[in-house]
């Protein structure tokens, strides 16, 4: 430890942002700069780089992890030193993991006393298996910031016993009533402050770009679906509305300000056969639908008191990612259809117009391939790494720009169908009051309205807490925690206050919260045996900067209502189409699947090829297959409004699998991370 601190405490012993094609270039660059700052005499210069060479030929230091740790131990040397040297892009040295190596700790030194160094070794090994270690060794930019980077990795890896005991207290199922909000609450305002502070940083920027129109074109969308179904009782101003204001303040006082509020399509069924019932029984609409959203309210500030949340225990990765590979799919299906749809109505009036149809393919297709090139441009070789990262952080926001520029200057002479935006501000239904007097219900009505509350709380829990769940994946690598009751609590007070005003329920948005973290995140390239590569999220900066900037947005978009019915339709069916299938990334699932058409000799080493056997996997996500055909009949189906009840069956069903998969292999296929012995396969 002592030498780790020495080396980050001089810029003699801290080489920040070297360029080097290879190691062979690399080694006479850092031997010089030792020579030139007094710690390595001269004389031994073509020594030292020589038996540094040699010892690479015969096996590369690097091990894995994108860090290498060469070593030089000679009789002519008199004192043993670390320098620590960071590359500005890293270069391929054969590291078993398949990463690129950025980082080099050189250690060398005279030959009696190489054994110093052993436990340093390790110390590093253990270090660098830290993602959130090396996002700070990359974001340093003086050798006090790498003091810290090291002084914040080993209070995380080596913390004193009393604290990880009241840690797993802190963490510990809640008990008492209030108790899960009282600890999350507690968990959550540690960090209150630097949720802002953390949010000042360009990403904030192109996070809130990127997810500012994918949060207004599914708001608008659904608003004009829910005016359609609800008689313009509830439009797309009323969407716009409930965005900003939910919005807003689950930015500021929520516990996971990383979740996106949104409309869902189940909440939309429920609400139009909620519509219908009352047209067939002459009830009143928006009193009726007031009186269900305060009932289910009131049950989830119960379920959120009684620490219903707890029950999320019992969910796996089995029911999260069907949960999630639901959503992708719905998300690319309602593209794929919407355009579809298009080029169906072109051809079958009597007047065919070819341009109609083929130039909201070629918008829809451009948004969707420029923002999947631009967002993968940070594993591209050219132009200058923070150009790339800049590509890749604005990949969406550029892409969508481009094509709205096409479609206007290019496209403006053909008719195609632009976003269905209002003109002005008031609501959809022409007259209807802002507050709704809930007195206008029939008595029956008051307490009648209990029975579908209780779906609409299952609906609501279910969609929330797995969203939560997801969001909270220790493959995202947050570190401020969850607070699940607390955010079942405040949002039962936002769907009653929605439901006074005529607003439409919001809950937890799952793509749009993955996309929410993903934007937000540091990724890393992973080598595989293969020859593969994949990112991993070793840094999410959590904030609370980007929910709140882009759902005040959403509120100012009220301000230009009419412009935005410039913008085509297409291009927002594009980035649908984006974010569904980004939204595949990670998702072991889709991963497990493609694995069917595969080669067995060329299946990725990981840790469920390696330890379960291929009949066993590819049974396990067979079933995982049919659960989520059964759920996506249901969804269309006319008892779609049960369909929260069919998601939580996938809990017993999982359960159910204990009796026939033997425990090592559930174990490996429903991890809810990947194992230590894979991330520090080196």
């Amino acid at each position: 430890m002592k030498y780790l601190e020495r080396t980050f405490s001089s810029n003699e012993t801290c080489l920040l942002d070297l360029t080097a094609k290879g190691i062979e270039d690399l080694i006479p660059q850092v031997i010089d700069r030792m020579i030139g700052s007094g710690l390595l005499p001269a004389e031994e210069r073509d020594n030292v780089i020589e038996v540094f060479l040699e010892r690479e030929k015969v096996i590369s230091t690097a091990i894995g992890n994108a860090v290498a740790v060469p070593h030089c131990y000679l009789e002519s040397l008199i004192e043993p030193h670390i320098v620590f040297v960071r590359l500005k892009h890293g270069i391929n040295l054969g590291a078993p993991d398949g990463t690129p190596t950025q980082y080099f700790f050189f250690l060398l030194g005279p030959t009696g006393r190489a054994v110093e160094h052993l436990d340093t070794l390790s110390l590093i090994a253990r270090a660098m298996s830290d993602g959130e270690f090396r996002y700070e060794l990359h974001e340093a930019r003086n050798p006090l910031a790498l003091r810290a980077a090291l002084a914040h990795s080993f209070a995380r890896t080596a913390k004193p016993s009393e604290e990880e005991e009241k840690h797993a207290a802190e963490m510990a199922p809640a008990s008492g009533l209030g108790d899960g909000v009282r600890k999350d609450l507690k968990r959550r305002l540690a960090h209150y402050k630097a949720d802002f502070l953390d949010g000042l940083h360009p990403k904030s920027i192109s996070s809130t770009l990127f997810l500012l129109f994918a949060c207004l074109a599914p708001a608008i969308t659904f608003g004009g679906i829910m005016a359609e179904e609800t008689g313009n009782h509830i439009g797309a101003v009323e969407m716009i509305a409930a965005s900003a204001f939910c919005g807003i303040v689950y930015a500021l006082f929520s516990g996971q300000p990383l979740i996106i509020l949104g409309g869902t399509g189940p909440l939309l069924v429920f609400t139009a056969i909620l519509y219908s019932i009352c047209e067939d029984y002459d009830i009143p609409f928006l009193p009726a639908y007031a009186w269900v959203g305060l009932w289910s309210a009131a049950f989830l500030l119960i379920l959120s008191v009684t620490n219903a949340s707890n029950l999320m225990r019992y969910f796996t990765r089995f029911t999260d990612e069907i949960f999630a590979a639901l959503i992708s799919v719905i998300f690319i299906h309602s593209s794929v259809k919407a355009l579809a749809a298009v080029v169906v109505n072109v051809y079958s009036e009597e007047s065919r117009d070819h341009d109609a149809a083929l130039v909201p393919l070629l918008l829809a297709m451009g948004t969707f391939y420029l923002a999947t090139n631009m967002t993968a441009f940070r594993r591209s070789r050219y132009l200058h790494p923070k150009i790339r990262e800049f590509f890749a952080d604005f990949g969406p926001s550029i892409s969508m720009g481009v094509m709205l520029a096409i479609a206007l200057f290019w496209f403006h002479d053909v008719a195609y169908e632009t976003l269905p935006a209002p003109d002005s501000f008031r609501p959809t239904l022409e007259g209807r009051p802002w507050l709704i007097n809930v007195f206008d219900a029939p008595v029956i009505v008051w307490f009648g309205s209990i029975v579908p509350a209780l779906l609409v709380t299952v609906l609501v829990y279910m969609d929330q807490n797995i969203t939560a769940r997801l969001v909270n994946s220790p493959d995202h690598k947050l570190t401020k925690g969850e607070a699940y009751h607390f955010d079942l609590g405040l949002l039962a007070f936002l769907i009653g206050a929605c439901s006074l005003f005529g607003l439409p329920w919001l809950v937890a948005a799952t793509v749009r919260s993955l996309n929410h973290v993903r934007s937000l995140a540091t990724m890393e390239v992973v080598g595989a045996p293969g020859g593969e590569s994949r990112e991993r999220i070793i840094h999410v900066r959590e904030n609370r900067v980007t929910g709140f900037a882009i759902h005040l947005l959403i509120g100012c978009s009220l301000l230009l209502l009419p412009y935005l019915n410039e913008i085509p339709m297409a291009i927002l069916y594009g980035l649908f189409l984006f974010m569904g299938v980004v939204s595949m990334k990670g998702n072991q699932l889709f991963e497990r699947l493609s694995l069917w058409i595969m080669d067995t000799l060329l299946y990725p080493r990981n840790h469920y090829t390696q330890r379960v056997p291929h009949w066993t996997m590819h049974l396990f996500t067979l079933i995982q297959l049919v659960c989520l055909t059964v759920l996506l009949v249901v969804k269309v189906s006319p008892v779609g409004i049960l369909f929260p009840l069919f998601i939580a069956l996938l809990v017993p069903i999982r359960l159910l699998l204990n009796r026939f998969f033997a425990a090592e292999h559930l174990a490996a296929l429903d991890a809810d991370e990947v194992p230590d012995d894979e991330e520090d396969q080196w």
